[in-house]
């Protein structure tokens, strides 16, 4: 198994996980925007002919980063507040170095911003956290080398590097190994239409995690005006050159996130309504309804959000997670605490994420007591008895979650660094403690 779930140092005291029990809630919440729409449509902002306005999007260390990141690279950013809600003005600029943009542990800032280097003019440098050094980058560096890209990676391909742009890129045909990330995939399509052949990837490796991610950067795409070509059949992507066009954007919230808060219910019973939720989305949160509802959640949606109300108890579940892969911790924890086994399968696309997931949730509930055993790509969990103690993070936003569930109806758990939680969402530990109170 993969050495990277490895405990750090907490960054701040061990947070008592509030305790509920069994006393059911009655809440409505609004969840903070989407890191995954975000951060694409600031993308896709810096790449267009005007300017683009996005509304409600997500303040969190990931989204700053990147905001960050194209801003050092010439992209003009300005904040404001309109109805009561931040908004985001950027006005596209001539991309150039030298520049240095810091990636944190972000997958997205790292995949996503060495590729609009490429088509920059100079030297721009990217490094980050130590983890994001150990992260899987080889595809989307050998895809730039392919087309022409000079980069200084020292033979690691991986980070740290520097991207030596020329100006324009030539793009053209590419075949990329993308089942390590989805993320792999959308950082070479997202810069089709500035490269002066438009870009054509067919991906040549296993099953593509995460494909609803894939389907999110194709319509983000085509609504800043690129065309784009999808033929499932022959895992084939092709993005025409053209000019892309600001947008007024309004960032929908952030589905994966809402997963902990829907927990509740789940644990402690009652209901929880989680507002604004889309009708229709490609995000893969929105898979939570079909997922939750086989666990014995009862799920109503309408135009004002989403309602979730909870059982008298939590069932197991088999459930291939391999396109929804981000949710595995949330349904972990609840796995943890179901009235029967669990087999959460398809994830070993996880053991390369901000930590190794399937370690570190098998190494933390089991240490509160639980049975949990892994296999290369699933997790086995049986319900135990929990108890409290420490619940490591790994510095990965979405195991500070998981505790925070199991922490609802296991009294004396603690978790460590859920400041952690300020990758995707900085107000959780409040947010969490407002809803409980």
């Amino acid at each position: 198994m993969s050495s990277y779930a490895t405990p750090r140092s907490p960054a701040s005291p061990h947070w008592p996980a509030p305790w509920r029990g069994k006393s059911p809630v009655a809440a409505r919440l609004v969840i903070p925007g989407s890191k995954s729409v975000t951060n694409r449509a600031l993308v896709l902002a810096a790449l267009a002919d005007s300017p683009s306005v996005l509304r409600r999007p997500l303040i969190s260390r990931d989204t700053t980063l990147m905001k960050e990141g194209l801003a050092a690279m010439g992209t003009a950013i300005s904040e404001s507040v309109d109805s009561g809600f931040l908004t985001w003005t950027l006005t596209p600029g001539a991309l150039r170095g030298p520049a240095t943009v810091n990636v944190g542990n972000a997958g997205t800032v790292m995949r996503f911003l060495p590729p609009l280097a490429a088509l920059a003019n100079g030297a721009i440098t990217f490094d980050g956290d130590p983890r994001s050094h150990e992260r899987p980058l080889a595809p989307v560096i050998r895809a730039l080398e392919e087309f022409g890209v000079v980069i200084d990676h020292e033979g690691r391909y991986s980070l740290p590097l520097t991207v030596h742009g020329a100006g324009e890129l030539r793009g053209g045909e590419i075949d990329i190994d993308a089942s390590g990330s989805s993320q792999f995939l959308s950082a070479i399509l997202l810069i089709g239409p500035a490269t002066l052949k438009g870009i054509t990837a067919r991906h040549i490796g296993a099953k593509l995690p995460s494909m609803p991610h894939i389907e999110m950067t194709v319509a983000m795409l085509r609504d800043y005006g690129a065309e784009v070509e999808v033929d499932k059949e022959r895992h084939l992507w092709r993005v025409h050159p053209s000019r892309l066009h600001g947008q007024d954007v309004i960032v929908e919230p952030d589905l994966s996130n809402a997963a902990p808060f829907l927990s509740i219910a789940m644990v402690c019973g009652g209901s929880i309504t989680i507002a604004d939720w889309p009708l229709h989305t490609t995000q893969p949160g929105d898979q939570l309804k079909t997922i939750l509802t086989a666990m014995g959640a009862v799920i109503t949606q309408d135009h004002s959000g989403l309602t979730i109300t909870g059982a008298d108890s939590i069932h197991g579940i088999d459930i291939d997670l391999h396109d929804v892969g981000e949710l595995t911790p949330a349904i972990a924890a609840l796995a943890a605490l179901a009235d029967s086994p669990s087999h959460l399968r398809g994830i070993g696309h996880l053991r390369l994420h901000e930590t190794d997931r399937l370690d570190a949730l098998t190494n933390e509930i089991n240490g509160l007591g639980g049975k949990v055993t892994q296999d290369e790509t699933s997790l086995h969990i049986i319900p135990a008895p929990l108890r409290g103690g420490v619940f490591h993070t790994y510095d990965d936003h979405r195991l500070a979650t998981a505790g925070a569930v199991i922490g609802l109806i296991t009294p004396g758990v603690e978790v460590e660094n859920i400041a952690t939680t300020s990758k995707t969402m900085p107000d959780f530990p409040l947010l969490w403690a407002e809803l409980l109170a």
